[in-house]
This record gives structure tokens, sequence and C-alpha cells, in this order.
């Protein structure tokens, strides 16, 4: 979406919800519906003039902390602040940083248990959350490993993935430029920038990597594997993210005959 269209979405939803509200005290004679905008900048602790720019869709920059008032005073569920936060391109303040691995949502690993394949979900920072028992078996070194079973830790400094991944050094790569993509909306949190210090330290791929500044949208795809006991195995790459909790990834995979098989 064009941040042009943002600006006009995030006005249009100010003021919808501005109009909303009842305000303090109703009089006979009052015309405008809800609030009017200097009661909401009195809510809010902003200006009546950065409030009207906001709702006219003007091109300037609100930080995240003013959101958080304006979210406050009109009195935004947890849905329609995210959607608030999403349309100015800000993260809420208020929200909570991921330490360590999070636990994963219900639906998520449900589904992740019902599959007889490798499957596994993944929380914001991409460490394991959940994983079924083929994805164990599969992925030596990673889910058999202490928590928080980081996926960038896992490809980037883990001995055995150069041995289970046959094209490591691209699988790696690509991993990393696919996690960037993630990257965006987490800018400000510690956890994430404590993340990629330790990596940095520990891998000079990954810290040369990180500096290439590389993107790439996650894709499925062809996946081979080297295992240690099975021996070469192939699968078709599938991820989905949940409706309710886009910031979680579901990864399935579903076997294919190896040509050499």
């Amino acid at each position: 979406m064009h941040p042009n269209e943002k600006r006009l979405l995030l006005g249009r939803f100010v003021r919808a919800h501005r109009e909303r509200i009842a305000p303090d005290i109703a009089t006979p004679r009052r015309r405008t519906p809800g609030l009017r905008r200097e009661e909401l900048a009195a809510r809010a602790g902003i200006g009546v003039t950065w409030c009207a720019w906001i709702e006219q869709g003007r091109e300037i920059s609100i930080s995240a902390h003013t959101l958080a008032r304006l979210a406050n005073a009109l009195a935004l569920t947890p849905a329609e602040r995210a959607y608030l936060f999403e349309l100015a391109g800000r993260r809420d303040p208020d929200a909570p940083h991921p330490a360590g691995a999070s636990p994963a949502p219900e639906a998520l690993s449900a589904i992740v248990q019902s599959l007889s394949h490798p499957a596994y979900g993944l929380d914001p920072l991409w460490n394991a959350c959940c994983w079924n028992d083929a994805a164990a078996r599969l992925f030596v070194g990673w889910l058999d490993g202490p928590a928080p079973r980081n996926l960038l830790r896992f490809a980037f400094v883990a001995p055995s993935a150069r041995t289970l991944l046959p094209d490591w050094e691209d699988r790696a790569r690509r991993i990393l430029a696919e996690f960037r993509v993630d990257c965006a909306r987490m800018s400000d949190d510690p956890a994430l920038h404590h993340l990629v210090r330790e990596l940095s330290a520990e891998s000079p791929f990954f810290a040369s990597e990180w500096d290439a500044q590389s993107v790439m949208a996650r894709a499925g795809g062809l996946r081979d594997f080297a295992h240690p006991s099975e021996g070469l195995l192939r699968f078709r790459q599938y991820s989905f993210s949940p409706a309710d909790r886009p910031e979680y990834k579901l990864v399935a995979l579903m076997p294919v005959q190896h040509p050499s098989g």
C-alpha cells in the first residue's frame, strides 16, 4: 500500500473512532457526533492542529508515543490499536517485547501436532515455539537442542547444520534474508538487537550477511537434507502465518521423491 493511502486510512480511522466516543458532558445543542477534535487532543495531550493534520492524512512524522497517547484517548481495543500502529508504520511502545522463546498460540500448536510430516512453528524472533515428532527427527542439532532453539542460531552456528543442509551457505543466507523482512516491525526491539549482537560475535558469516542487508520474501520450494541416519531426503516447504497472530509462522515440509531415490 502506498504511504499516501496509509496516511489517509489512518486519518479516516482516527476520525471515525473519535466520532464514536461519547463526550464527557453532553449538551442539547451539540451538533458534533462524539468528541470534538479539541476534546480528543486534550485527552491525548497533543495539539489540536496536530490532531487535525493526522485526520487529514497530511505527510507528518508521528512518534510511537504520540500514537500510544492517541490510542489510549480513543479507548481502542487491542486489535484496533494494532491496526492504528500498522497504518502509521510504528511499533507500539506498550507492546510486550518477546524475551527468549515465546509460547506457541494454541491454534498453531494444534495444527503442527495434527500433521504427520515435519512441521514446526516460529515465534517473532524465529525461535521454534512448537514442533511435531517428525520435525524433531529431521532437524538433528536444532529441535533436540537447548532452548530457545533459534533457527538463525542453528543455521549459522550449529555444526550439525553444515552437515544436515547440503547447500548450507545458500540456505543460511536465504534464512537470514527472509528473517530481515520481519525485522522492520521489530526495529526497536531490544531482544532483536541482542540476538543480532550475539550471532555477529559468534559467526563471522552471519555478521557479513547481516551487513549485506539482503531481503527476501519467505517462499516455499524444494529443501534437501542429508540426514545422518536416513540419508538424502527431499521435501517441499510451505509457510503460513495465522490470521490472528501474523507475527508467528507455521512451516510444513511435505516429502518429495528425490531424483537419486
